[in-house]
C-alpha cells in the first residue's frame, strides 16, 4: 500500500502526482540496475487472505496479502475500489505481509496491485481484483484507525455502508457517532463525502488522552428505510506531542517533543516544478524500505532523470508518494539548497534517527516551499489544514436549527462526491 516523493546531477526524491502512482515513489537518479526489467509473474510467491475466486469478500475483515516465504519479500501494495480511492493498509519493514488498515465497502469492487521482489532482487507483479458482500440494508459504522496508541495529530475516521445524501439523515448519523477524550476536547465531525467523516479537535489531542468512539445507531431510524446496525467501538490513544517542521527556506528541520527542540537536521526539499506541499501533514507509515522509481510521475526510463533505487529509513506522509527519508546521494546540498523531486531528504543517519522517534499519527509541517498547501483530504491526513471554523462547516449538526428540529441550511454541507 503503499492503502494509495525527489540538482540534476544528484539522484532526488518524487512527489507522485496520483494515488495509484503511491507503490512506486520516486528518489534516485539514471540506473542500469536489473530491477528495471520486466516484473514477472509473481502469482506463486504471495497469497491473499480471505479471497477466494467466486465469493465475494466479507467487506468487514481487513485483506491482507502474504509473502510465501520462499526468500521473496513484498515491496509495496495498492488496494483500490471502482472509484478509485485508496485503501489504506501497513507493509510489515521486512516486506512478509501487508494488511489492510482501513475498512472495505460493501458491495464494491476492488482492485490490488501488489509489487515483491526475489531473493536476487528481480522484481515481479501480480494483480488481482474481487467484489465485497452487499451489506443487509443496515447503516453500520467503521471506525479507524485501528485500535493502538498514536500520536497527537491523528485523526478519526467513520465509514458508513450506506451512502447518506440528505441533509436531515447526516444529523441523525452524526448524533449517534459518539466520541469521548480523557481529558476532555472540544471536536467535531466532518463529512468528507457521502459515506466518510472525519473527526478531530478544535486544537491537537491532548498527550496521553484515552479516546473512545462508539456508534449508537443500532436500531435508529435514519431515513428513507435506512436503520442502523451495529458497529464494533473503538479505543485509541496518544503518546507524546512530536512535532517535525521543515522551513524550506533555511533548509532546516526541527523537531520537538512536547515543545520542547530535540534535534535540527539540515535537508533538502522540493526545487521548483517539484515543490513540496506546504502545511500540515499527518504521518501516515514508516517503511523502512521502498523502492522508488522516476517512471511513476512520468520520468522515461533511460532519460537524464530517471532513477530507479532502493530508498531506506523512509516516513510517509502522503499516500500519493511523499517521504521524509535518507538521501545520501544529495547530502552536499542538505542544509544549502532544495534539490528533490518533492520529499523531504537527510542524511542516512539522521533519517533513521527520525525513523525510529516519529510516530504514525505525529505531525510533520512545512513552510517556506513555492509549492501549494496539502490538500485536506484523499491523500492523506491534511485535516488540519482547515480552520476550525471551515472544519465545523463540515458538520451537519452545525447547520441544525436550535431547537435540534433538523438542518438549518443544508445547502451549506459538503455537496456528495
Amino acid at each position: 500500500m503503499s492503502q494509495r516523493s525527489r540538482s540534476r546531477t544528484v539522484p532526488v526524491c518524487a512527489l507522485l502526482l496520483a494515488p495509484l502512482a503511491a507503490a512506486a515513489a520516486g528518489c534516485g537518479g539514471p540506473s542500469s540496475d536489473p530491477l528495471a526489467a520486466k516484473p514477472y509473474d509473481a502469482s506463486g510467491q504471495i497469497s491473499f487472505g480471505g479471497v477466494e475466486e467466486g465469493r465475494k469478500v466479507d467487506p468487514d475483515k481487513p485483506l491482507e496479502v502474504t509473502a510465501k516465504g520462499d526468500g521473496s519479500r513484498i515491496t509495496d501494495v495498492t488496494a483500490t475500489d471502482a472509484a478509485g480511492r485508496y485503501v489504506r493498509g501497513e507493509l510489515r519493514p521486512d516486506g512478509s505481509r501487508w494488511r489492510s488498515t482501513a475498512p472495505l465497502a460493501a458491495g464494491a469492487h476492488y482492485t490490488v496491485r501488489v509489487s515483491t521482489e526475489n531473493r536476487h532482487g528481480r522484481q515481479g507483479r501480480r494483480t488481482i481484483g474481487f467484489d465485497t458482500a452487499p451489506t443487509d440494508g443496515k447503516l453500520r459504522v467503521s471506525f479507524g484507525p485501528d485500535s493502538g496508541t498514536y500520536g497527537v495529530g491523528q485523526p478519526i475516521t467513520a465509514e458508513l455502508s450506506e451512502a447518506v445524501r440528505d441533509a436531515s439523515a447526516r444529523a441523525v448519523v452524526e448524533r449517534a457517532l459518539k466520541v469521548q477524550s480523557r481529558p476532555a476536547v472540544q471536536g467535531s465531525w466532518h463529512w468528507v463525502n457521502n459515506r466518510t467523516l472525519h473527526y478531530r479537535p478544535r486544537e491537537y489531542w491532548p498527550t496521553h488522552a484515552t479516546i473512545d468512539v462508539r456508534s449508537a445507531l443500532e436500531g435508529v431510524k435514519v431515513g428513507g428505510g435506512l436503520y442502523g446496525g451495529s458497529s464494533k467501538p473503538l479505543k485509541l490513544r496518544t503518546g507524546e506531542r512530536i512535532e517535525a517542521v521543515t522551513d524550506a527556506v533555511t533548509h532546516q528541520m526541527t523537531v520537538r517533543r512536547e515543545g520542547k527542540e530535540i534535534r535540527r537536521i539540515p535537508v533538502t526539499t522540493g526545487k521548483p516544478g517539484f515543490d513540496t506541499r506546504n502545511g500540515v501533514k499527518v504521518v501516515l507509515a514508516r517503511e523502512a524500505f521502498v523502492r522508488m522509481r522516476g517512471t511513476s510521475i512520468g520520468i522515461p526510463a533511460g532519460s537524464a532523470d530517471s532513477y530507479d533505487l532502493p530508498v531506506y529509513w523512509a516516513t510517509r506522509v502522503t499516500w500519493s508518494g511523499e517521504y521524509v527519508h535518507a538521501a545520501p546521494w544529495s547530502v552536499g546540498s542538505q542544509g544549502y539548497a532544495n534539490v528533490s523531486h518533492g520529499c523531504t531528504g537527510m542524511s542516512t543517519a539522521n533519517a533513521k534517527w527520525f525513523f525510529d522517534t516519529i510516530h504514525v499519527g505525529d505531525i510533520v509541517k512545512v513552510v517556506g516551499t513555492g509549492g501549494e498547501t496539502m490538500t485536506p483530504f484523499g491523500n492523506g491526513f491534511g485535516d488540519w489544514n482547515l480552520t476550525w471554523t471551515e472544519w465545523q462547516e463540515g458538520s451537519a449538526l452545525a447547520q441544525t436549527r436550535p431547537d435540534g428540529s433538523g438542518p438549518a441550511d443544508a445547502a451549506r454541507l459538503r455537496p456528495e462526491v
